[in-house]
């Protein structure tokens, strides 16, 4: 140490916030438990039983969900997470993945990639308790390191770039934290599918065998045909199940278009592959369809990682490889995505780095539940 560092200082007590984020968090604090006393208090005195779980519109369950538009609108507001928490997840993960871009990333893309490999809804259930150890792990080492090292093991921005020693201009824990609040939901969703009274108010999660051909899916669906648009909510069907495939088909052409290195070639060859078939891939059987759908979905979450890993010799050896070794960087698309580095030069080139295209097209590709599927 250069000076003398006061205990009291180091951890917290003389410490005094530069804004009132503190105070507007408390105030939302103090909101929500008068909300909940509130709450409680009149269903007390009125004799109203609690609902099962946290929710709004209590009249609204499964059943209604394809009554019409605004009991749909009800229905999504009581129960979007409980039905698509897993898919909201791991898109944070890779807005995680994406605005860290450091060693840190590099483990949450290990981790979406495993969860992707499990694929089954139960298999991810097994890990997500490790998951979210996991993540609850990394943000109290993080919170430690923001706390501060001793000087003699500050030796470089190595260190604090890809290691998050206390790197304040850039802080992303914001991100670490909704993860892993999202992530602490999910786990609460896995538990309450076991529940029967659950289930019967918002519906199951169960997936549909992979077997079935699309001629059969009519006979375990319980969403009444819509192709006829008797109502506003089978138009908005119509629009979301019909034109949803070729609007990710636009995005593939665009993410494969918009930079020019090998990952790309990988998204032209997808979106060619996809357009050969056109509509009629729909009426393959759900095994062929996923199948598919999972290729695709397995080489985006790569293609981040590996953007993410390559990150890592650009911003580390970056005049090296701007000397001898610039086919290797326009080849595979390797970009600084980290700020703070003296790029010079490589500014100009640095304009397509990044993973923004990857994650979006991620975002539209992943599954959405069963119960969402277009019956024949």
């Amino acid at each position: 140490y250069v000076a003398p560092v006061d205990p009291a200082d180091w951890c917290g007590g003389l410490r005094k916030c530069g804004d009132n984020n503190h105070l507007t968090i408390l105030a939302l604090m103090v909101i929500e438990v008068t909300v909940q006393h509130h709450q409680l208090f009149y269903r007390t005195q009125n004799q109203l039983t609690l609902p099962v779980t946290g929710i709004i519109f209590e009249t609204v369950t499964r059943e209604h969900l394809d009554d019409g538009l605004l009991s749909c609108i009800k229905y999504f507001i009581n129960y979007s997470f409980y039905k698509f928490g897993l898919e909201m997840c791991l898109i944070m993960a890779v807005n995680v993945i994406k605005q860290r871009m450091d060693f840190y990333a590099l483990l949450h893309g290990c981790w979406l990639i495993y969860l992707l490999h499990r694929r089954r809804r139960k298999a991810v259930a097994e890990v997500w308790p490790r998951y979210c150890s996991f993540l609850a792990s990394v943000m109290t080492f993080q919170y430690l390191l923001c706390i501060g090292l001793p000087p003699a093991f500050c030796k470089g921005k190595c260190i604090i770039k890809w290691g998050f020693e206390a790197d304040e201009p850039y802080p992303t824990q914001l991100y670490d934290f909704l993860l892993l609040l999202f992530a602490s939901l999910q786990r609460q969703v896995f538990e309450d599918e076991n529940k029967a009274c659950v289930r019967i108010e918002a519906g199951d999660n169960v997936e549909i065998s992979r077997e079935l051909d699309p001629a059969a899916l009519s006979q375990y669906s319980p969403v009444p045909n819509f192709i006829h648009c008797r109502s506003y909510l089978d138009m908005a069907k119509v629009v979301v199940f019909g034109y949803h495939f070729w609007f990710v088909l636009c995005l593939i052409f665009i993410t494969g278009t918009t930079r020019i290195n090998i990952f790309c070639l990988g998204y032209l060859m997808a979106c060619f592959y996809f357009m050969l078939f056109g509509s009629s891939l729909l009426l393959k059987p759900v095994k062929n369809i996923l199948r598919l759908w999972d290729y695709l979905i397995a080489y985006t979450a790569l293609v981040i990682v590996m953007k993410n890993l390559l990150a890592i010799g650009a911003c580390a050896y970056l005049d090296k490889l701007l000397r001898n070794h610039c086919w290797l960087i326009q080849t595979f698309g390797m970009f600084c995505t980290i700020p703070g580095y003296d790029l010079g030069k490589y500014q100009i080139m640095n304009r397509q780095r990044g993973v923004m295209w990857p994650s979006l097209l991620y975002e539209l590709c992943r599954p959405a539940p069963e119960k969402c599927r277009k019956p024949p």
